[in-house]
This record gives structure tokens, C-alpha cells and sequence, in this order.
């Protein structure tokens, strides 16, 4: 059930003279990456965001001052993490550095997107394992809770000493498909076997059989796939590819030429981070999908040039959670049907 979020200014008890408020008070902070979305958070939530000094100086150097006090705050520092990942990334770790030495009472990340999500654990000898490091800047820099959005993998979420929320966008992408795509004649696709589990949360939402592309990836190439064969029925279906991120789009590409090869009457694609990069707009906009539907944890810069790219908001979801997590509430409870 929804909570009510209390007044910045509450009612407050008389110490030696002053007035002091008793009851705590949500204050949301915003990074430069992606205004937009926290501003459309901040207008779910009917707060405004902390007004904010930030600065990149000439030799890329960032300052952060918050302009109004923050003492005894519940601060939720919103931030994307788009290319370039390292700069947005150092403007949030400076963010909650500025919180914690101005006596924030709790501090939550909010990364919609995890950076560097993908290096999860070691492919091979003397790599690190970046993930991690990014969870240990976190609370180092004085973070004591971590909210983002389909982790690439969700043993991340034990990388992080204190509290995670990890939210799926699966509800926002699989309602919208349910109410325009026919689902008694779906086929849930997974481009890989990494992506089966994924797959398979689409299988029990929409009620829908699974099918999964098995592929080789070159281990010496960067975004380079091979795609194998098909396991299950896709003929004459319309086919959901899902998968958590678009980044160069050489996977699902790749998959949607396939499952039309074997017979696909419809290929559309789910996934919820569009990074988008180098000939990701190119290639999808060749390729054989109907419509390629994404949320905005990250940033679209031009919408209009991929038509058949739909993006859902992942805010009000956001939101949702940020109000949970404030009145103590059940994050948990945002997840089920």
C-alpha cells in the first residue's frame, strides 16, 4: 500500500528556545548525466530536487556544493550512467562524499543503470573484477544503500555492504507488450543461455513458451557473436527476444535474423538499458525487428532516429521504491502482481 510522504517542514519539538523538526525528511539530489529522469522522479514524489553547484573545470576536475542544508537527510542521490561512465560516475561518488561530510542521516545511490555491471567476475587470469570495485567506491564515498535496475548479473547485489533494492523493469516492458502483441501466439527468446533466467520470468509473467538461441562468442573479439541454432518452436510465432541491455546491438541483431530465418511470423525485442553504442542505431534500424521497446534508465539522445524504438518510463517505478525505502515500507511489494 502506498504511503503518504510526510512535509519537509514537519511538526517539531522546542529544545532550549529552538524548534527542531522530529520527524525525517526525503531530499532527492541529481546528478548532471540525466536531469530528466529525476526530475520526472521528483514530480512523482512531489518534491524538488536539492539545488546543486556542479562544475567540471578545465582539466576535468568536478566540484559539487549543495545550496541548501542537508543535515539529518534522507538523501537519495539519482545518477545515470551513460557514456562517458567514468565521469558520471566520479560526479556521484563526489555527491555522496558532499553528503556524508554535510551530516546526511542515510544515504541511498540510486544508479538505474550499474556501472560497469558487466565485469561481474573473472573470464580469465589477473582481470579484476570491477563490479565489485564500483560497489566498494559506493560505501567508501559513505553510500549505506544501493538502488538500481536489472543488475547484469544479480550476484552484484552482494558485492554491496548494506541494503539493496534490486528493481525489475520486467512489469513496465511485459504490460506494455501483453496489451498491444498477441501473447496466446508468443514465443519468450533468450539470445543466449545467460539471458534463460531472464527468459523465463517473461514465460511466467505473459503465460508464453520459451525458446533460447544458442550462440559462440569469439573470446578474442569485442562485441563480435556467432549465432548458433534455435531450441523450441518459433514458426509462424511472434517472437520476443529479451534481454537486459542494447549496447552495439550484435547480439539481438543477430538473433532476430536468425528466428526469422527459422520461420518467425514477428520478431520484437524487450530490454532495459539502451546504451546504444557505436552501430547500434544502424544496425537496428536494418534489422528485422517490428519494434524494439526499452525503458529510460539511460538516456535515448535522439529518439526520432531509430522509429521503431518505443521507451517506456522506468520513473514512476523508480519512485515507487524511493517512497518505500523512505516510510520503511516493502520494496519487495513493487515486484508482485
Amino acid at each position: 500500500m502506498a504511503r503518504s510522504l510526510p512535509t519537509r517542514h514537519a511538526r517539531g519539538y522546542r529544545v532550549s528556545g529552538i524548534t527542531r523538526p522530529n520527524d525525517k525528511h526525503l531530499m532527492l539530489c541529481s546528478g548532471r548525466a540525466f536531469p530528466e529522469l529525476a526530475e520526472e522522479i521528483a514530480d512523482l514524489l512531489n518534491v524538488d530536487l536539492v539545488p546543486t553547484r556542479q562544475v567540471t573545470y578545465a582539466n576535468s576536475e568536478i566540484y559539487v556544493r549543495f545550496e541548501e542544508s542537508v543535515r539529518g537527510a534522507d538523501a537519495f542521490v539519482i545518477q545515470s550512467h551513460p557514456a562517458p561512465v567514468n565521469e558520471w560516475l566520479m560526479e556521484q561518488l563526489i555527491m555522496i562524499d558532499a553528503l556524508k561530510r554535510a551530516s546526511a542521516k542515510r544515504i541511498t545511490v540510486v544508479s538505474p543503470f550499474y556501472p560497469y555491471g558487466r565485469q561481474d567476475k573473472k573470464h580469465a587470469g589477473r582481470e579484476p573484477i570491477s563490479a565489485r570495485l564500483i560497489a566498494d567506491l559506493y560505501k567508501t564515498a559513505g553510500a549505506h544503500r544501493l538502488m538500481s535496475v536489472d543488475l547484469h548479473a544479480a550476484q552484484i547485489q552482494g558485492f554491496f555492504d548494506g541494503p539493496v533494492d534490486h528493481l525489475m523493469a520486467l512489469p513496465v516492458l511485459a504490460d506494455y507488450i501483453k496489451s498491444k502483441y498477441p501473447v496466446d501466439n508468443m514465443t519468450i527468446v533468450s539470445p543466449d543461455a545467460g539471458r534463460v533466467r531472464l527468459a523465463d520470468m517473461y514465460t511466467d509473467r505473459l503465460g508464453a513458451p520459451l525458446a533460447i538461441i544458442h550462440k559462440r562468442r569469439d573470446p578474442n573479439k569485442a562485441n563480435e557473436v556467432a549465432v548458433g541454432e534455435v531450441v523450441g518452436d518459433v514458426e509462424g510465432r511472434c517472437c520476443l527476444l529479451v534481454d537486459d541491455m542494447i549496447d552495439t546491438a550484435g547480439t539481438i541483431v543477430g538473433a532476430a535474423k536468425v528466428l526469422r530465418e527459422h520461420g518467425a511470423a514477428q520478431v520484437i525485442c524487450a530490454a532495459t538499458h539502451p546504451i546504444l553504442s557505436g552501430p547500434a542505431i544502424e544496425r537496428l534500424n536494418a534489422s528485422e525487428f517490428e519494434e524494439v521497446i526499452v525503458t529510460n534508465t539511460l538516456p535515448v539522445a535522439d529518439t526520432d532516429a531509430i522509429p521503431k524504438m518505443t521507451v517506456l518510463s522506468i520513473a514512476p517505478m523508480i519512485a515507487k521504491a524511493i517512497q518505500e525505502v523512505f516510510t520503511d515500507g516493502s520494496v519487495t511489494s513493487l515486484m508482485s502482481d
